[in-house]
């Protein structure tokens, strides 16, 4: 899964964030579907600049990132180079696509997971808000604060 790090949680609450406020969604383009949302997010770019660099070569999102190559020159390689120097990686971005980590439709309610489509802005907007929340809980889990002296023994042991 993703890197548990502050940019790739607040990307996916910013991605899920716009969805939700009605952002133009479409699956099938490059630029508005599930992964081409989070490009936006990630890279800056628009929609459409997503998508022009997606028909530079053959396929769907899934297809891109099999044939994925850092060196290729392909403007998609670019974007998907920012993708994953942000802390995703390729399998994160092709379950983006379908809706389909284990892990994250497990921690979704079962009633919705069974009736979860990959097609469907509410859906999408569930599965990246799900995800961020694992993310966060992870992250959180690895943090251990320091013991804290109570202000009244400092005071005492100055005194």
């Amino acid at each position: 899964m993703a890197q548990r790090t502050l940019p790739v949680i607040q990307a996916l609450r910013d991605t899920a964030q716009r969805l939700a406020t009605q952002a133009p969604y479409q699956w099938g383009h490059m630029g508005s579907c599930n992964c081409g949302h989070l490009a936006q997010t990630v890279t800056k770019l628009t929609k459409a600049e997503i998508h022009t660099r997606a028909m530079q070569r053959y396929g769907d999102w899934e297809r891109q990132l099999i044939d994925y190559c850092p060196t290729s020159g392909l403007p998609i390689d670019a974007t998907i180079d920012e993708m994953l120097a942000l802390g995703f990686n390729r399998a994160d971005l092709t379950h983006l696509e379908r809706l389909s980590d284990p892990a994250i439709r497990a921690a979704i309610p079962f009633e919705r997971r069974n009736a979860l489509r990959h097609n469907q802005r509410d859906d999408v907007v569930l599965y990246l808000r799900t995800w961020a929340g694992l993310l966060e809980a992870e992250l959180l889990a690895t943090i251990e604060l320091p013991s804290l002296v109570p202000a009244v023994a400092l005071v005492a042991v100055g005194a």
